[in-house]
C-alpha cells in the first residue's frame, strides 16, 4: 500500500474478500476485482503521468488479463496498467477498489 492511500490492510483485505468471495481461481478473482473497479470508480478524473496531466476516461481488462486505465490527453490515447497509475490527491470516489486490486496483485 502506498503511503498516500488512506486504507488499512484490513480494509483492503475486506474489499478483496467482497470482490472474490465466489471466485474459484486467480482469473475469477481478477474478474471480480475488475468488476468492482469498473462499477465503483468515478470516471472521468484527471491525474498526472510522467509529469503530464491526463484524463482517465474508463477502465478496461486486456486480453492479457491486466486491468488498465484508458487515458486521454488531446488526440493521444494510452492504456496504463492501474498497478502503475498514479492517483491524484484526493483520489476519486471508488479508488479504494484500485487500492484493493494493488493489495491483491502478486
Amino acid at each position: 500500500m502506498e503511503a498516500s492511500e488512506p486504507w488499512t490492510g484490513q480494509e483492503l483485505d475486506a474489499l478483496v474478500e467482497e470482490a472474490t468471495v465466489d471466485a474459484y481461481d486467480t482469473e475469477e478473482q481478477l474478474m471480480g476485482l475488475f468488476t468492482m473497479v469498473q462499477e465503483h470508480l468515478a470516471v472521468p478524473f484527471t491525474t498526472t503521468v510522467l509529469g503530464v496531466e491526463v484524463t482517465v476516461q474508463d477502465i478496461d481488462l486486456t486480453a492479457g488479463s491486466q486491468i488498465v486505465a484508458l487515458c486521454v490527453r488531446g488526440p493521444w490515447r494510452q492504456a496504463i496498467g492501474i498497478l502503475d497509475l498514479p492517483l491524484p490527491v484526493p483520489p476519486p470516489d471508488g479508488a479504494q477498489w484500485i487500492a484493493a486490486y494493488r493489495h491483491w496483485a502478486p
